[in-house]
């Protein structure tokens, strides 16, 4: 049986290598020049590693894609370590990696400090009825149960600068997983999250899978017994099964033919997108910080990530990267905005992070914008998303939609790609 699959990222290679090795003929059509998809990475001509484009680690607690570098033969390249993740309060960013942390915090009174603790520690540990969770908002159930001290100066600024004017509509499941699946020490792969993507292309391609980079797909058409593939210069191809991987507007643009009621639910699943523009500075920007939660009503952007308090400098040729990251609508100025824009909007607000920052410090810069990189997660979510299988025959999709009420990113994106795998074979 020959299987056709769009996109080449960490879903897509996943699905392909648990289809190869149970005896389908696999191709893989990726537009890009490189595999990886959100994770995949970017090279200066003075790094010996490539960076993402968006800044990746993994948690202790991701057992999935743990497991698939295992099984391929990286875990040696894997590794974790502690880092300090922080709130920007009052001039400095405060140490939030931890309960002493948190009861540390100056920003609330110590009985909110206990109570912020008691509640991440019963939704960490204890609670795991998340679809009784996502019948409330977020903002309400953190405001009951935690106070609305914490969720002001808490849990709103993680909702605002995840979701931005969305914040109040996400349900409480998504923060209940989010918490779920953090562990205080991070994972990072040698070589960055391309070095483990490049991995498992060899691995696939080593199993018989053929994948195309550098291939978008223009059409694909329904078949009396499968779907013929259209790529620009090249043949038809026709395939038993096709897999869709990426956003819903790209399934809905390829396969207009859907019923009307699954092109409805598509349609309902609304996302924000990720604009992030990182810095190679010739010197440290924080003290020691490695991921700090900034107040949006002081900051243009979401997170600054320095990439380079986490993964050594002498990786990038001495250069110390700094990450500036936000969720926006994807409408949102930011979009359209040149890089030098940015870079005029962003670069004022490292003062107030290090008064000595001068532009001069900033060796070189790189932008790059996604436009579907957060689901918005509304109450009973779980109801809004389409199954993987969709009625037309032997089409299937899987995106990072369909990880909920996790969270997306590499792991999930693992274990999506396993399970429209194990549909596929039925």
């Amino acid at each position: 049986m020959r299987v056709a699959i769009v996109g080449a990222g960490i879903a897509g290679m996943t699905a392909a290598y648990d289809l190869a090795r149970a005896g389908r003929r696999v191709t893989v059509f990726e537009a890009a020049p490189v595999v990886g998809g959100l994770a995949s990475g970017f090279r200066d001509e003075r790094w010996a590693w490539p960076l993402e484009r968006f800044y990746h680690h993994i948690f202790q607690t991701d057992r999935a894609i743990i497991k698939l570098a295992t099984t391929i033969g990286y875990a040696d390249r894997l590794f974790f370590r502690n880092q300090v993740t922080a709130q920007w309060w009052q001039g400095q960013g405060h140490d939030l990696n931890g309960p002493l942390q948190v009861l540390r915090f100056p920003a609330l009174p110590l009985i909110d400090r206990v109570r912020f603790g008691a509640v991440a520690f019963y939704l960490k540990y204890l609670d795991a009825n998340w679809q009784r969770l996502e019948r409330t908002t977020a903002a309400d159930w953190t405001s009951r149960w935690a106070g609305p001290n914490v969720y002001r100066v808490l849990w709103r600024p993680l909702l605002e600068g995840k979701f931005g004017p969305h914040a109040d509509e996400v349900n409480m499941a998504w923060l209940w997983a989010r918490l779920r699946a953090r562990s205080f020490k991070l994972g990072y792969f040698v070589g960055g999250f391309q070095g483990f993507a490049d991995a498992l292309l060899a691995t696939i391609r080593a199993l018989g899978v053929d994948v195309r980079l550098g291939t978008p797909i223009a059409t694909v058409r329904p078949q009396a017994h499968g779907w013929t593939v259209h790529t620009p210069g090249l043949p038809p191809e026709t395939f038993d099964q096709l897999l869709v991987t990426g956003a819903p507007t790209l399934l809905a643009r390829l396969a207009p033919q859907l019923p009307t009621s699954y092109l409805g639910q598509l349609k309902q699943l609304r996302s924000m997108g990720a604009v992030v523009l990182t810095l190679a500075l010739t010197r440290p920007l924080t003290n020691g910080l490695y991921w700090v939660n900034m107040p949006k009503d002081a900051f243009p952007y979401l997170a600054l990530v320095e990439h380079t308090n986490f993964i050594e400098p002498e990786h990038y040729g001495g250069d110390h990267l700094v990450y500036l990251g936000d969720y926006l609508d994807p409408d949102h100025e930011f979009f359209s905005l040149s890089q030098t824009e940015l870079l005029e909007r962003f670069l004022p607000s490292l003062r107030l992070i290090n008064p000595a920052f001068t532009p001069a410090w900033v060796r070189t810069s790189w932008l790059h914008r996604e436009r579907y990189a957060q689901p918005i997660v509304p109450i009973n979510h779980s109801r809004n998303i389409p199954p993987l299988r969709t009625p037309l025959p032997g089409l299937f999709w899987a995106s990072m939609s369909q990880v909920y009420p996790w969270d997306r990113g590499t792991n999930f994106a693992v274990e999506l790609g396993q399970r429209v795998a194990r549909d596929m074979l039925v």
